[in-house]
């Protein structure tokens, strides 16, 4: 077998890691189809998963339960195989709300969106290359269990231009059209194309670059790769292949198909809303979707057209669409990342969405059809697992149970451990001392702590179970002279980015939130937990979430956890006991291995404050420009921003975006 996936870090396997790489990589060559890698906090459970992918060999998708954690985790894979194919594949809206309605308000909601180009690209490049390469890992979030076009009519519309052929114009221009591609010959943008006498320009939806193709009268004479911002060439080429500039395409015939299909189906709907006496709805209905079909005659698309994508798919009513998850050939690996709050989130996907489809199909909005543009059940993701690694600090009960029962080869009376624990650190570090304390004077006492961190230019979190606990603690810390700063749901997600940097670089020495779960921490620099109400029984205090909170100590020698309680719970004795049951095997490890626990070293970026420092007058100096300046200032921001995507800074993508957002806003 040729080796597919090049594995690339200064880094040997340690602790835990050699056997946990070892037994995932048995079970999965002997066909056992669930594991749990059950790693603590800090263990490495990436590198693991790197080194479990090099060994099989085979196309992997790794599912993440947020965009933050997705695009992190991109991150480090892309590091560890800088010459293969890792994408990043999340939802591409930045913002989405969808199409409902609300009967006793008789309030009806169009659906509104704003959809990320440079997203919409990476979408694109993770489908390109699964249908063109092996050596593909895609970091998804939850969003791959949304219908997308299916693999056949994605690849089996796409067009081949070679060296030397003859073809047509008008039978390229149409192709071109077939695919979703716009003609524009002014503003050259990814999937769009330009013909300015022989010479055509194509550029594709998953690309940074653009493809030229000269013509000699009908003969391809030259094509050739550029770059998109310079024009510069890249490469010269023998043959291009162009995709689909949309996920939803359709052949012509199936195309004419569908639309008597979908007329069809509305006659047989507005006979059932005038039988039951319903003509506003029937009136309505109608209305809606003649101009919808109208649309699609003359464009090839309309507003909604996900709500017929059964008709397009050749689907009957129930079965479930074609996801990202179909794109990858059969025998393929998959991970789910802190499953135990990814795979409840792929099973609540479905009824959030039926429930709004509800009132739309019930009065006259949407046809039937409507049901079937939805996420998968849980029951229909599952049936597309052929091979599944479930990876958490903290797994539920669930996985747990799927790689213990179900971990029996068919066929064979063998059985295979399929829960690998991976609790040795590679550092050597312990899980972190837990201490419990009353809350009586908690705020004096926990001010005494911080101040012992910060002479040891440590960082501490701090967790609370309220907004506005969380302020006004950090208000009452500033007044005390101490550099604090809070997380909470208000607080947007490029601003959290900010103020995790500022942490790590010591521009504060405490960070207040409510889930700090959530935010995918890694935070080497901090060595202090505080937990208040820690005996206040609930999700934010269960065994689960005060585990995984105490975790975020356990990259610092000197972890410490301090939860301020007055009784002792039932989910804070397991967390504690776990804990402490892990930190002497842990302990007993290192001291037959001679080894001394290290800190966690992981590099930070400084905050340049000349940047800041410019950043912060852009939209003074942006004003004084004259007008045509202005927009080429914004040519130029764009560029950086689609730069930032590239290098997969995509908060700093998000960051340059606002900034031209603003700019437009002063232009206008």
């Amino acid at each position: 077998m040729n080796k597919l996936f090049d594995l690339q870090s200064k880094y040997e396997p340690k602790g835990d890691q050699p056997h946990a790489i070892s037994k995932l990589s048995e079970n999965l060559q002997n066909d056992v189809k669930h594991q749990t890698l059950w790693g603590v906090t800090g263990s490495g459970k990436t590198f693991t998963m790197a080194n479990t992918i090099a060994r099989e060999n085979k196309p992997t998708l790794v599912i993440a339960h947020n965009k933050t954690l997705a695009a992190q985790l991109a991150d480090e894979f892309r590091s560890f195989f800088p010459n293969n194919a890792v994408h990043y594949f999340v939802s591409y809206y930045d913002y989405y709300q969808p199409e409902a309605y609300i009967p006793h308000t008789d309030t009806y909601v169009e659906k509104d969106s704003s959809i990320n180009d440079e997203i919409d690209r990476l979408r694109h490049a993770a489908t390109f290359a699964l249908l063109t390469r092996k050596d593909v890992i895609i970091v998804a979030s939850v969003s791959c269990i949304y219908g997308i076009g299916t693999p056949e009519f994605y690849q089996g519309q796409n067009i081949t231009f070679r060296k030397g052929e003859k073809i047509e114009r008008d039978l390229y221009l149409r192709a071109l059209n077939n695919l979703q591609f716009d003609r524009n010959d002014i503003e050259l943008k990814r999937g769009t194309y330009r013909l300015k006498g022989d010479t055509l320009e194509i550029f594709p939806a998953y690309s940074n670059n653009t493809i030229k193709l000269e013509f000699f009268g009908d003969t391809v004479d030259k094509i050739s790769e550029l770059d998109w911002i310079t024009g510069k060439p890249i490469n010269t080429l023998e043959s291009f292949e162009v995709f689909p500039a949309k996920h939803f395409v359709t052949p012509e015939h199936v195309q004419r198909e569908a639309l008597k299909n979908i007329e069809k189906d509305l006659k047989a709907q507005v006979e059932k809303f005038k039988k039951e006496g319903k003509l506003l709805e029937a009136q309505r209905l109608e209305q809606r979707t003649n101009y919808d079909i109208e649309m699609i005659e003359q464009t090839g698309y309309c507003s909604g057209i996900e709500n017929y994508s059964r008709y397009f798919d050749k689907r009957q009513p129930g079965q479930p669409s074609s996801t990202l998850i179909d794109y990858f050939p059969d025998d393929f690996l998959m991970f789910i990342d802190e499953s135990h709050m990814t795979v409840p989130q792929i099973g609540a996907m479905y009824f959030g969405d039926l429930s709004r489809k509800n009132k739309l199909v019930e009065y006259g909005f949407r046809l039937p059809s409507a049901y079937d543009n939805r996420p998968l059940t849980y029951d229909e993701f599952y049936q597309k697992i052929k091979k599944v690694i479930f990876v958490s600090a903290t797994p539920a009960e669930y996985e747990i149970k799927k790689s213990s029962i179900e971990n029996q080869v068919q066929g064979t009376n063998k059985k295979y451990d399929a829960i690998i624990r991976q609790f040795i650190r590679p550092t050597g570090l312990l899980d972190p001392e837990i201490e419990v304390r009353k809350t009586s004077g908690q705020i004096d006492n926990l001010i005494s702590e911080i101040e012992k961190r910060i002479e040891k230019k440590q960082r501490v979190l701090v967790t609370t179970l309220t907004k506005k606990m969380s302020e006004a603690l950090s208000e009452y810390l500033t007044d005390k002279g101490i550099k604090v700063a809070y997380i909470h749901s208000d607080v947007d997600t490029m601003e959290r980015m900010e103020i995790l940097q500022s942490l790590r670089l010591g521009k504060y020495d405490v960070l207040i939130g409510i889930n700090l779960l959530r935010e995918g921490l890694d935070l080497p620099e901090v060595s202090l937990v505080a937990i208040l109400d820690a005996d206040k029984e609930g999700f934010l205090r269960s065994k689960t979430s005060l585990t995984q909170t105490i975790g975020r100590a356990a990259r610092h020698s000197e972890g410490k956890v301090i939860m301020y309680a007055d009784v002792m719970t039932k989910s804070m004795r397991a967390a504690i006991d776990e804990t402490l049951e892990r930190r002497k095997m842990q302990s007993r490890y290192n001291q037959k291995n001679n080894i001394i626990p290290t800190s966690i070293q992981k590099e930070v970026k400084p905050l340049e404050e000349k940047e800041i420092q410019e950043e912060m007058k852009i939209e003074e100096e942006f004003r004084k420009l004259p007008k045509s300046e202005k927009r080429h200032a914004i040519k130029e921001m764009e560029k950086l921003m689609k730069q930032a995507a590239e290098r997969m800074e995509f908060e700093r993508a998000a960051e340059i975006r606002d900034q031209i957002a603003l700019m437009e806003t002063i232009l206008k």
